[in-house]
């Protein structure tokens, strides 16, 4: 499906460019010649009506690899060299247009992090995306269940009549290794039962199960780039992975993905590049112990440290927020386990005489007790009924300053409002040379340094009076970031001399681990 945006006659200093997004629809927007990423990320978010995009960037594909634009720089820097050809008459009509993709730069575990609807929505078909490529096979179970999810947020209630024989297609909601090895007939007999399984439960809350089971598959939020051991070697052997939680390093054997080492943010004491080669420096380890890849060329160094700063800084501020979400569904878990007891009682305490006006709903108090009971014990009800919509007077507030990077000034409640805003007070990023040529980059030393946890002290986040306790009548709500403070990560510089990176206290320094 493909929505055109294009002006009557384009003119000789404008540009097609064809944009994908995670829906599989296409957006054809023009844009000038000098453009930024800014001015066509800007097109696409208005045109789809997405308020929060903090999550998403534009990104091209180069040597198959999905390389994420900086929407500070010009669109021309990451094209082909036919975007600054000027175009005549005669060839306007036939060229084809430039491609690029709108797609989630910044992975999140939990989507109620994400409160603007069209961003949850676009966040879900991405990772909807990601499943069908995904090949964990210690896990075939979750493929399942993540159908289940799928179908409900997609479908709605199972019902008999409507959704009678092949009512989905496979393919669209199983990898293809799941239905080779089970094949479709043994899909279509079971995905059902599993859809049915999740009757009345909302649109909204199969979205935010599905984003949070698809991510305990190691291979969806993730991020792939190539690397090489050694400069001579043919073809690059290692894969660098950056996870929700840190890097994963892999070796590939016959098309196989084999884990090497898992380094969390807390494992790793220093990050740089120099020209080409890429070295990771194990925390608590002698620099003799680093680990030292080649990247094939400055540019996707520069490009492999903006994004793993961003990742890493974005990690540490949103701790705060997952926290807080995390108290609030204890809150309303516990709710829920405690009218089902008080409903349980109930049924116990009633004599015949009232079980049988209650089974015939002949009475009011009858009619109270089944709402009762539908409220608590059905885990799958609707968002009012679960407990997941947001009480309006609470509100987290989380600021960063620049002396104290990662510290929380306080946390308090405010009238019709339930939002998080992180600000990033201090980037920790020194630009001496934004403007910098590429080829002049070829002996640029770029680092990641991770202080020392003693040397930064920084309070646990979000403890003791900071944090109000959540109430009996309170609930979970979508927590979203600050605007600007999501912005300032994909408008950091790409040219990066020192990246200082701040450790959260409580996470301990270990040795170098291996996967064998």
């Amino acid at each position: 499906m493909s929505r055109v945006l294009l002006a009557g006659r384009m003119q000789p200093e404008s540009r097609s460019v064809c944009v994908f997004l995670p829906t599989r629809e296409q957006l054809s927007l023009v844009v000038g010649v000098k453009a930024t990423g800014q001015e066509l990320f800007q097109q696409v978010c208005d045109l789809v009506k997405i308020k929060e995009p903090h999550f998403f960037g534009l990104s091209i594909v180069k040597n198959n690899e999905y390389v994420f634009i900086d929407l500070e720089q010009k669109l021309s820097k990451y094209f082909s060299k036919e975007w600054k050809k000027e175009t005549t008459k005669g060839t306007e009509k036939f060229s084809p247009p430039f491609v690029a993709f709108f797609r989630v730069q910044y992975y999140v575990e939990n989507g109620r992090v994400i409160s603007d609807k069209v961003a949850r929505q676009l966040y879900y078909c991405h990772l909807k995306e990601q499943v069908l490529m995904s090949r964990c096979n210690h896990k075939e179970e979750i493929y399942f269940l993540l159908a289940a999810y799928s179908l409900q947020a997609d479908l709605g209630n199972y019902r008999e009549k409507v959704h009678a024989g092949k009512y989905f297609e496979p393919q669209a909601y199983f990898p293809q290794w799941i239905i080779a090895k089970r094949g479709s007939d043994y899909i279509l007999k079971h995905a059902p039962e599993m859809h049915r399984e999740q009757q009345g439960l909302s649109a909204k809350e199969a979205v935010l199960k599905f984003i949070k089971e698809s991510c305990l598959l190691e291979d969806v939020p993730v991020h792939f780039y190539r690397l090489q051991k050694d400069k001579k070697e043919d073809r690059p052997t290692v894969i660098l992975g950056l996870t929700l939680r840190g890097m994963h390093i892999y070796q590939e054997v016959n098309h196989v993905r084999q884990l090497l080492y898992d380094f969390p943010w807390s494992h790793i004491g220093k990050l740089a590049f120099l020209g080409k080669k890429f070295e990771i420096q194990p925390d608590g380890l002698p620099s003799a112990r680093k680990l030292v890849y080649y990247t094939g060329c400055p540019f996707r160094s520069r490009h492999l440290l903006q994004l793993l700063s961003n990742s890493h800084r974005l990690f540490l501020n949103i701790q705060p927020v997952l926290k807080q979400i995390r108290k609030l569904e204890e809150a309303e878990e516990k709710k829920r386990y405690r009218e089902s007891y008080i409903s349980d009682t109930l049924d116990m305490d009633l004599d015949p005489c009232d079980k049988n006006s209650r089974g015939s709903g002949s009475s009011g108090g009858s009619r109270r007790d089944n709402r009762l009971s539908r409220q608590s014990t059905g885990s799958h009800g609707s968002s009012h009924t679960s407990g997941i919509e947001a009480d309006s007077r609470h509100r987290v507030s989380v600021e960063m300053s620049v002396d104290e990077p990662f510290s929380i000034d306080r946390v308090h409640r405010k009238e019709k409002s339930c939002s998080s805003t992180v600000s990033y007070g201090s980037s920790g990023i020194d630009s001496v040379s934004k403007g910098r040529a590429e080829d002049d980059s070829q002996d640029d030393e770029l680092e990641l340094a991770v202080d020392e946890p003693e040397e930064v002290p920084v309070d646990e986040p979000l403890e003791g009076d900071q944090l109000e306790e959540a109430t009996v009548g309170e609930s979970v709500e979508s927590l979203p970031l600050d605007a600007a403070s999501c912005q300032a990560i994909n408008r950091e510089s790409l040219s990066v001399v020192q990246v200082t990176l701040i450790k959260m206290r409580g996470q301990s320094v270990e040795s170098l681990q291996q996967v064998r």
